[in-house]
């Protein structure tokens, strides 16, 4: 009686491949196969819709997310560092045998005393900084109990300094949310979030060229805040992480533009023609 039941394996095979039968199931294989295919299918339909990102696309984003990093370690240095502005008075100012630097940034401002037997003679400023000398680094009081600090019998403009210091720390929060819009696109898979993370970087770029160009007034008026003393400035290395972080960052927030624009827009207007029908 079980001969009735059991069908030999070549018998299954002709049926299986014998034509115009319809099989409801392949087994865990086909099973797993078509699963698959399905799969890859929507993946390939996602990509050709536009919304999904491509290997060479990913590969792009991942080159511009390097340089958006690495215009936020510029941002950082460049706010943490004291070096904005350096102030040099003329070789007499106290006497003939010691000669004092200022510099100072965003937060804190520093003094160094130089001998000035160490020092070219035939300079008439003092410095450089890289001179060794005494040292004396105090952070400004103005963020906390509105306190000015002086320098040369000069004070400086705390208004411009708090308002530089804002569009600074403003800029790097834009571009730490950028990052985190393309982290989410390339792991998400979805072109989405780079429209928002280009907005972010050109706009922390544009900030961080507001917050030289504010605290250069501030420099600016410190030094008018008195003539009795004249002084020589210059800005410093800080300056110039900060500037080429903006620029950085605003050639990083257009190439994330430019990635998240269709390369063929009439694809997307115009219905694509089956060439079948």
């Amino acid at each position: 009686m079980w001969s009735m039941f059991i069908v030999p394996d070549e018998e299954a095979r002709t049926v299986n491949t014998s034509p115009g039968v319809h099989q409801p199931s392949g087994g865990l294989e086909g099973f797993l196969g078509s699963r698959g295919g399905g799969r890859k299918h929507r993946n390939r339909t996602h990509s050709s819709s536009g919304d999904g990102i491509s290997e060479n696309q990913e590969g792009k984003i991942k080159l511009t997310l390097f340089m958006a990093v690495t215009s936020i370690m510029l941002t950082v240095l460049g706010v943490g560092t004291e070096f904005w502005v350096e102030l040099k008075p003329s070789k007499s100012f106290y006497n003939n045998q010691t000669c004092l630097v200022a510099h100072y940034g965003l937060w804190k401002c520093c003094t160094k005393t130089f001998l000035v037997s160490d020092m070219d003679p035939k300079k008439e400023i003092c410095g450089p900084l890289h001179f060794q000398g005494e040292s004396n680094c105090t952070f400004f009081k103005f963020y906390t109990t509105g306190e000015n600090i002086v320098l040369f019998q000069k004070t400086p403009e705390k208004d411009l300094t708090v308002a530089s210091a804002m569009f600074a720390i403003i800029s790097l929060f834009l571009m730490v949310m950028g990052t985190i819009c393309i982290i989410m696109a390339v792991s998400k898979g979805v072109q989405f979030f780079l429209k928002p993370a280009a907005v972010c970087f050109i706009l922390s770029g544009v900030l961080i060229f507001l917050c030289l160009i504010v605290f250069h007034q501030s420099v600016l008026s410190f030094l008018a805040s008195d003539q009795s003393i004249p002084l020589h400035h210059e800005m410093s290395w800080s300056v110039t992480c900060l500037g080429c972080a903006g620029a950085l960052v605003i050639v990083s927030g257009v190439l994330f533009l430019l990635l998240a624009v269709p390369l063929s827009p009439w694809e997307k207007c115009l219905p694509k023609k089956n060439s079948d029908t």
